[in-house]
């Protein structure tokens, strides 16, 4: 036996360490034996979603369904010995256990016979989706309470022993209905099954706004066993708003009263708008908005009255104004993010109501702006700075909030390179020849990798760094230049026209050029490229993108470059389903292929439970490995490989008695 590593001085003293947790030869071999097996395993489902936008319902089962996986696994197991009708409804039992136990306890007039039968289905189920994991990893897995019931079931096979076997099998079963224990335990069993159907979960970004759940989808996420975040637009500009900008805090509450969705601001993080509302009656009450009115559903439209509507528009305006100032502060307070162009409020002809923009003459449907001086347009009123300063502190003050934000923060990056596969949200920002695209913001001409590490430590600043420090200050600056910035890695547009939007009719100055990333990246070579930078290559490495919803219904393929590059936003957001003509892509990988999921509009949370309906998706296997790859094949097996290698060479340092073995 040779040593696998060189025995420096450095590394002796590492040995030692080691030696502290393994001080055998025996206890050492007995994990490498143990690491060698794991190895040769098959690697674990991951799962990959993106842009869930607040749409928590939908979120949630496409969570507890591992985007088809559960139910994959249900029909291998009964398509030939059970009615498809009684595998939907234990398909929507692993989905909802304690709300269709209810249901089924209505309507079940011998619950012990329908107890025993479904346990034994789920108690086959459980051993199904286990199969790839070692006992150790199951046992973890396992609620503590039942962990050792559990295991007896999965691991007794009666049909092959004898009659015993099927006596101790059967009794646990009757003694858990006897004792009142059975719903509980199914639904401890469902929620196993769930956490063994996929291995890590990926979020591909933009986990808030537009939906009316963002808190409660991060509150399934901070619950979830394995999951990675890739940092959207839409989370980056809440991260802000929770560290302290109040250029953040003022874009939050535009877009949230823009498309009315209030209730995680105030119901989910406890966050009043009273003062926006007193201050918007107070200074816009006798203002003209008719360009500010927020959009309604059908069903608000008639639940509102037109006080309700008169106020929020009256509300979306004047923070609106608010937002435009500090914007405008901002970008004079960087010139390093090339902005001033964005500059439009000293731009303001008030006697014309015209406005010029890139040489152009623009009518605006609205200049009746109360707060803004036009001699010194991007100046706080006393009244404004006192009301931002207030909203501010709700938000850092909103224990839930920062709960949650922390959670993105210690879980989420701006890019992962994950087993092969490079995750990230928006984009690699790229000239339009094809060239890495530079940027000096508070850096010397960064590019590529270099730059997004660059922008992922300085978003950290904003929050971690010293209240009231230039280095949290610019740090915050930073993280509104990531949410609108001109070609940001998360943003990808040459400009955000929330000014143009707001104010002209004509649509033709909306237009919100994107970077030439997305014009590239149908090329294979540049996406091999864009791989290279971040030191992947090989057949089976990808790109997988979200941000830019995939207009299926005009034809466009979520498979760019051959399929080296993957988009999954396809429309989770019901604003965004009418273009995209679906309502989301996600994406499996296991140990055999990579397969994209696309998935009709949810029918909602009680309809599922009630009709035992699951969304309707459409699969398709895109790429199929040459071979069953291993957890040897992954990043954790290149990990546990190293450990390996240590354990390897504390044995020759055991053996050759550098170091010495400690028995009890």
């Amino acid at each position: 036996m040779t040593p696998c590593k060189s025995f420096d001085l450095e590394h002796l003293h590492y040995l030692k360490m080691l030696s502290k947790q393994y001080p055998t030869v025996q206890s050492a071999s007995t994990e490498i034996i143990n690491l060698r097996a794991i190895l040769n395993l098959p690697k674990g489902t991951e799962h990959f979603i993106s842009d869930v936008h607040g749409e928590y319902e939908a979120f949630q089962h496409i969570l507890n369904s591992a985007s088809g996986v559960v139910r994959e696994k249900i029909d291998e197991l009964f398509a030939n010995s059970v009615p498809k009708a009684e595998r939907d409804q234990l398909a929507t039992l692993v989905y909802y256990p304690r709300e269709k136990l209810e249901e089924i306890e209505r309507d079940t007039p011998d619950m012990r016979e329908w107890f025993r039968i479904t346990f034994h289905r789920l108690i086959d189920l459980c051993c199904l989706v286990s199969a790839q994991y070692t006992r150790s990893k199951v046992r973890k897995a396992m609620p503590q309470e039942y962990g050792y019931i559990i295991e007896e079931l999965i691991h007794t096979h009666y049909e092959y022993s004898e009659a015993n076997k099927r006596d101790y099998y059967e009794n646990i079963i009757s003694s858990m209905i006897d004792l009142d224990r059975a719903p509980n335990f199914l639904i401890q069993l469902c929620a196993l099954i769930k956490r063994l159907s996929v291995d890590r979960l990926h979020l591909v970004g933009d986990i808030f706004d537009r939906g009316p759940g963002a808190d409660v989808i991060m509150d399934e996420l901070m619950d979830y066993h394995s999951v990675d975040i890739q940092w959207g637009n839409h989370d980056i500009l809440w991260m802000g708003a929770a560290s302290g900008s109040r250029t953040l805090v003022a874009t939050v509450l535009a877009n949230s009263l823009r498309y009315n969705n209030l209730d995680v601001i105030e119901t989910g993080y406890g966050i009043s708008l009273r003062p926006l509302s007193v201050f918007a009656d107070a200074f816009y009450h006798d203002c003209d908005v008719s360009c500010w009115h927020v959009k309604l559903t059908k069903e608000e439209e008639e639940r509102y009255t037109e006080q309700d509507k008169l106020r929020a528009a009256r509300m979306h305006k004047a923070i609106t104004i608010l937002l435009f100032k500090l914007e405008g502060q901002k970008i004079m307070r960087n010139p390093s993010f090339g902005m001033d162009d964005r500059l439009l409020l000293d731009k303001i002809d008030y006697k014309n109501q015209s406005i010029v923009i890139n040489g152009s003459t623009y009518h605006l449907e609205d200049t009746d702006f109360p707060t803004v001086d036009a001699k010194n347009p991007y100046a706080l009123s006393p009244e404004e700075d006192v009301l931002i300063d207030q909203l501010t502190r709700s938000f850092l003050h909103s224990e839930k909030l920062q709960r949650h934000i922390r959670f993105l923060y210690s879980s989420g990056s701006l890019y992962l390179v994950y087993n092969g596969n490079l995750l990230f949200h928006g984009c690699v920002p790229m000239t339009e020849q094809g060239e890495l695209m530079s940027f000096s913001i508070g850096c010397d001409k960064l590019a590529g990798r270099a730059f997004l590490d660059y922008a992922d430590a300085t978003a950290r600043k904003a929050y971690y760094d010293k209240p009231g420090s230039p280095e949290r200050q610019f740090g915050m600056d930073f993280l509104w230049f990531l949410w609108a910035g001109r070609n940001s890695p998360i943003f990808g547009r040459d400009r955000m026209t929330t000014f143009e939007r707001r104010l002209i009719l004509d649509e033709s100055i909306w237009t919100e050029a994107k970077n030439a990333y997305y014009k590239l990246y149908q090329d294979p070579a540049v996406c091999c490229r864009l791989l290279k930078e971040f030191d992947l290559e090989g057949p089976h490495c990808h790109i997988i993108n979200g941000h830019v919803p995939v207009k299926s219904k005009k034809g466009e393929s979520p498979m760019k470059a051959g399929g080296k590059l993957l988009v999954i936003d396809g429309g989770f957001c019901k604003a965004y389903q009418k273009t995209t003509g679906i309502a989301g892509y996600t994406l499996i990988y296991t140990a055999d292929c990579l397969r994209l999921v696309s998935h009709e509009p949810f029918v909602g949370r009680a309809n599922a439970i009630q009709e035992n309906r699951d969304i309707a998706s459409s699969s398709q296997v895109f790429e199929r490995l040459d071979t069953q790859a291993k957890i040897a094949d992954t990043d954790v097996g290149r990990q546990l490989t190293e450990q390996i290698e240590d354990l390897m060479a504390l044995l020759w340092a055991y053996r050759t008695g550098a170091i010495v073995e400690r028995h009890k």
